[in-house]
């Protein structure tokens, strides 16, 4: 299932939108919002780009400027993304400093790609532990390296936490507490 389609079912969840007012949102019919969710058929570009700005979590108000100052002055190795998108918002000295990239070039893009096994594998217990049905979700489990050589993840503990910004959309907060 690609990333988009897997946006699309936790969006519908997280919003509470029936499957047939997405599906009217994006200008297509039921079945096939729902063809797309399983990963049965691949959405059309236009699809995907409507999707794309339903789906990204924007750090870019007043509201949220004290959120993206947090983290980007954070002593910790620490990362904000979309929660629905894994797009990042934000990012410490800290992280950045473990990656081999700019953050001008990563902001925006989704760091989803880079994700260690350990990751994807949390990622799908999310549904089974609440992370959907509460406001706030906490989880902290232990991720391997991913031997990736631009966005590298070290073998350790990984936080995530769950936060509204100020629009409603949520996004995660990544952190990599110090032992």
């Amino acid at each position: 299932m690609n990333e988009f389609a897997r946006g699309l079912r936790r969006w519908r969840r997280l919003r509470g939108i029936k499957q047939s007012h997405a599906a009217e949102l994006l200008g297509v019919t039921q079945p096939t919002l729902s063809r797309w969710e399983r990963g049965q058929t691949t959405m059309p570009e236009e699809a995907m780009r409507k999707l794309s700005r339903l789906l990204a979590a924007p750090l870019d108000s007043a509201a949220d400027a004290g959120l993206r100052q947090l983290v980007e002055s954070s002593a910790l190795p620490v990362h904000l993304v979309c929660d629905l998108t894994h797009r990042l918002l934000a990012v410490s000295p800290a992280r950045l400093a473990e990656w081999r990239a700019d953050a001008t070039e990563l902001r925006g893009v989704s760091l989803w790609r880079y994700a260690s096994e350990e990751i994807r594998s949390a990622e799908r217990r999310l549904g089974d532990l609440g992370w959907y049905e509460n406001g706030a979700a906490r989880l902290s489990f232990w991720t391997g390296a991913n031997d990736d050589p631009v966005v590298t993840i070290r073998p350790g503990t990984l936080v995530w936490d769950r936060l509204a910004l100020s629009d409603g959309t949520l996004a995660r907060l990544a952190t990599s507490p110090r032992s």
